[in-house]
């Protein structure tokens, strides 16, 4: 049996350790957000966080989760009132949309790390996360006007 949170809701399920976490999420849990699309930890479709970080769901075993925070495109913000959902919709980021969920849930990370990102930093850490429709151009323009709302909120706390 592996416990962990999901979502900020404590979960526990009666599977092999070796089992993928995106299964679990998807099939046991039911939060099918967060898409299979490689299997093999190179597209980028499954990505949620854990304890923070953005990682790939379909190669992290869920054996490897127990006591940890797992948060999916549905944690983020229920009510989709995150920043980089609100720039999605505003910027019309996704075509498909297939990929989009582990897009978010990339970008969510390096907002963290670069609050302010330059075009190379968005290159970088969102590299690793693929677009079959191209989006690239507006996925860039949604990230930086997540980041603005993010700088604004911050500054209007302060």
């Amino acid at each position: 049996m592996s416990k962990f949170t999901l979502n900020g809701n404590p979960v526990e399920v009666q599977v092999p350790d070796d089992t993928p976490l995106l299964w679990v999420i998807r099939d046991d849990l039911g939060a099918t957000g967060t898409k299979f699309g490689c299997g093999i930890g190179m597209c980028g479709a499954c990505t949620v966080h854990l304890n923070g970080r953005a990682i790939r769901s379909c190669i992290t075993r869920v054996g490897d989760v127990a006591g940890a925070d797992i948060v999916t495109i549905e944690g983020l913000d229920p009510a989709g009132e995150h920043p980089l959902q609100k720039a999605w919709i505003e910027t019309q980021a996704p075509q498909c949309g297939y990929c989009q969920s582990g897009q978010i849930m990339q970008a969510a990370t390096l907002l963290a790390d670069f609050p302010d990102p330059t075009d190379a930093d968005i290159d970088a850490v969102m590299n690793g996360n693929l677009c079959r429709c191209m989006a690239y151009p507006r996925i860039r323009r949604a990230i930086k006007l997540a980041a603005r709302e993010l700088r604004a909120g911050r500054e209007a706390e302060a």
